[in-house]
């Protein structure tokens, strides 16, 4: 039996040559098969990245060719490891340099909660200082598991209303974090 889910196409709007659909739905597909994201490794989960990256697992093919090092032009922050209160101002200041829309990957124990390191010099878990989408846990986590926390955000990038980041909800989200 297959996963694939076929829908009828709306009246009026099908024939020979042409599909009509909204314009919400193109761009985020658009979107969500050219992210750009920016790798903020400080420990063993940017190995296990560096391992996703690699012609083993390709993460290019999901549309994630090209990394981005500078946040201007970046619009996945993936945090990977232990991220100490002393850093944290820093990573705080790369998610603001960010275009929006942005989204934001934690990868690992360290960066999830805090991990092994329940110390008053780590943050236990960077959505403390920025909003998070999705969270992939393990220590560190296997290339399959980035692979499907990456799909993961792609599936929220296609199914975001383009409206949503100017929406009171999202305002008063950032608001909690401190960011205007």
């Amino acid at each position: 039996m297959s996963d694939i889910k076929i829908v009828d196409a709306p009246p009026g709007v099908e024939g020979a040559g042409f599909f009509a659909t909204t314009v919400d739905k193109v761009i985020g597909m658009g979107r969500s098969y050219s992210l750009w994201p920016l790798p903020f490794a400080t420990s063993c989960c940017g190995i296990e990245f560096m391992a996703t990256m690699s012609p083993h697992y390709d993460l290019a093919r999901f549309g994630a060719e090209r990394l981005s090092f500078s946040p201007r032009q970046a619009d996945l922050l993936m945090v990977m490891g232990t991220i100490s209160k002393k850093m944290g101002p820093v990573l705080r200041q790369v998610y603001i340099q960010m275009a929006e829309p942005r989204w934001v990957l934690s990868m690992g124990a360290c960066a999830c909660s805090g991990g092994i390191f329940d110390t008053y010099s780590v943050l236990q878990g960077i959505d403390e200082i920025i909003p998070v989408d999705v969270y992939i846990p393990g220590c560190p986590p296997r290339p399959e598991a980035v692979i499907e926390g990456f799909m993961q955000i792609q599936k929220l990038v296609q199914t975001e209303s383009l409206r949503r980041r100017d929406t009171p909800e999202y305002q008063k989200l950032l608001a909690s974090y401190g960011i205007q």
